[in-house]
């Protein structure tokens, strides 16, 4: 357990112990449970066999938008501030095993983001099992607390369910820089429930391999992954990204603008990744494309195909480096960094479209980090969009554009 972590416990079980004990006036019974205390997160700091972490973090954001991402009210200014992520977690390890729970509060709400049980075999070779993250996309597999922008592209948001129930295997090879994954997981995202309608289990099966040449400051990062999913007859999701502004009231990539949605039997969806770094800088760029496959087979939408990517460019202007994690491929935020700007420019663009329906959003990003130390960080991106496609007058109007701006303060523990 970390020395803070220490702290922070006995700080809120001395709280939580002295509401009962002082309400008798008995300072000394107080002070016994505290020695207590003490010597017991003492034995546990010392104990080899468990070992026990807390962390989490706060993201405050700004919204900003008008134009298309405010079609519902004339296109007019529209704004807003939220907690975008409150999330607390604890993990423990025990020889080859561990554990993480993620939780997320919101207001009145609380939901288990992540819940995982892990086992590592000595050649390296890694199982997981629970609520755990698909491995589909580089940029929806980089956290949260790590991403260069405030929202990811919408390839990433339009293709990625992010966490699901189920059990993935996993293994890195040092020597030669490949890695796999594989893992079956409910298909309960993208509108199916996760039963077909004979009230079965849905489920999807997922798999990425890449490979990495990695020096700090000089990477070189190549991926594929493939996704195949039983929808069992369920709808698909009408609205598949948002546009990069979070709090907008018009989701600006929606396949059934202009017409209607399709149920599906399956759906396939696949995907290519790079990655270089060299020293400051990072470029990443991703493929991505989706195949329908409807109930009825007359269906217009049977047999479609969307498709998007995004390109992206971040550098450190102090000579700081994105770290690659190797065996997890993807990148962090450089260790112990302070005081330090990066500057990112994204284009992404997510193309929803059929002969009659849908629409396609090309969104461009200007932004920059401010880091005051690893914990900390400010945030603000600057967002246009273009949206485009048969569907367009039926989502937005005349509002074929729009503008946005995003503001975000961060806070790890």
């Amino acid at each position: 357990m970390k020395a803070s972590n220490t702290q922070l416990a006995l700080a809120v079980a001395a709280a939580l112990a002295s509401t009962s004990v002082l309400a008798d006036n008995d300072t000394d019974k107080l002070q016994q449970q505290l020695d207590a205390l003490q010597k017991e997160v003492s034995a546990l700091k010392k104990s080899s066999g468990f070992n026990l972490e807390f962390g989490g973090r706060v993201q405050l954001d700004y919204n900003y938008f008008d134009g298309a991402y405010n079609a519902d009210n004339g296109g007019s200014g529209g704004s807003d501030f939220f907690p975008r992520r409150i999330r607390t977690y604890v993990a423990s390890e025990h020889g080859n095993w561990d554990h993480k729970l993620l939780l997320e509060f919101g207001e009145g709400t609380a939901e288990i983001v992540m819940a995982r049980v892990r086992y590592a075999f000595d050649n390296g070779l890694k199982i997981k099992a629970g609520k755990i993250r698909e491995d589909i996309s580089l940029n929806a597999l980089t956290s949260s607390k790590h991403i260069n922008t405030i929202e990811r592209s919408s390839l990433a948001n339009t293709f990625s369910p992010f966490f699901r129930w189920g059990a993935s295997a996993y293994q890195y090879f040092k020597d030669s820089g490949f890695r796999y994954a594989v893992g079956v997981y409910k298909n309960d995202a993208f509108g199916a429930t996760g039963n077909d309608e004979n009230d079965r289990l849905t489920l999807a099966a997922t798999g990425r391999v890449t490979w990495s040449s990695a020096a700090p400051g000089d990477v070189i990062h190549l991926g594929a992954w493939h996704s195949y999913r039983d929808m069992g007859g369920n709808e698909l999701g009408a609205r598949f990204a948002r546009g990069e502004v979070r709090e907008a009231n018009t989701r600006l990539v929606d396949y059934a603008a202009g017409g209607v949605t399709a149920a599906l039997d399956s759906l396939s969806q696949s995907g290519l990744e790079f990655a270089y770094q060299a020293d400051s800088l990072t470029l990443e760029a991703e493929y991505a494309s989706r195949s329908l496959n409807a109930v009825n087979s007359a269906d217009l939408l049977d047999g479609e195909r969307f498709d998007g990517f995004h390109v992206s460019a971040s550098y450190f202007l102090g000579g700081e480096q994105r770290q690659y994690k190797a065996s997890s491929a993807l990148f962090v935020q450089p260790k112990n960094i302070k005081n330090a700007w990066e500057l990112v420019a994204r284009v992404s663009q997510m193309d929803a479209t059929s002969s009659l329906q849908g629409t396609q959003a090309t969104t461009y990003t200007l932004g920059t980090s401010y880091y005051i130390s690893s914990d900390i960080k400010f945030m603000g991106n600057l967002i246009y969009s273009d949206v485009t496609g048969p569907g367009t007058t039926a989502l937005v109007g005349d509002e074929d554009s729009g503008m946005g701006f995003s503001a975000r303060m961060q806070y790890l523990f």
